[in-house]
């Protein structure tokens, strides 16, 4: 990671949809999202137009629903395992909309929204495990406030508004391949 927030060894493609963290605001939050567009599908480009604003809503049916949100997340983690960023993480990135971690609202100002390509109910990818897991690490290596007990998912920061990253997500496995990252030096 350099030192303006970017991925080296991600792809990136630059989101409108960002702002400064508040003043004081220290990074101490990692969310798992998902999201499949159009829903259930996988592939394609229609989620980095999604974070772009580049989005054609006449292509599916589904994108005159969300045609004007804005909105985005600091990665995205494709089905393959490859990294997509789209926010610095030094930037506020928006992703978790109305939330609360630990009685701490708005978890934009102090998380960063990774994003897996994927649904609640479809198991994900050991690609996108592995990515999931050495991200995460150089995550906690260069902001130590993120620990492995404030790693959470949508659905625990906004319960009965967000479900995501769902039943699918394994969340013992994700955790152990945390530790491994970690004792293997992975970042």
């Amino acid at each position: 990671m350099d030192e303006a927030g970017w991925l080296r060894q991600a792809r990136h493609c630059r989101s409108p949809n960002f702002g400064p963290r508040p003043e004081g605001a220290a990074i101490s939050l990692l969310v798992v999202h998902n999201i499949s567009l159009p829903p259930g599908q996988f592939g394609g480009d229609a989620i980095e137009r999604f974070f772009c604003n580049r989005l054609d809503p006449d292509a599916h049916p589904y994108f005159q629903e969300i045609r004007d949100l804005q909105v985005s997340a600091h990665a995205l983690i494709r089905r393959d395992g490859e990294c997509v960023q789209f926010v610095s993480f030094l930037d506020r990135a928006w992703h978790a909309g109305r939330s609360s971690f630990n009685g701490e609202e708005e978890c934009n100002d102090f998380g960063i929204g990774i994003e897996l390509e994927g649904t609640d109910d479809v198991p994900y990818e050991a690609a996108q495990y592995r990515a999931l897991a050495r991200l995460t690490q150089a995550i906690m290596q260069r902001w130590p406030a993120v620990t492995l007990d404030r790693l959470t998912g949508h659905c625990d920061i906004a319960p009965g508004r967000k479900t995501d990253p769902g039943p699918a997500f394994d969340w013992p496995h994700f955790f152990a391949l945390v530790e491994d990252a970690r004792g293997q030096g992975e970042v």
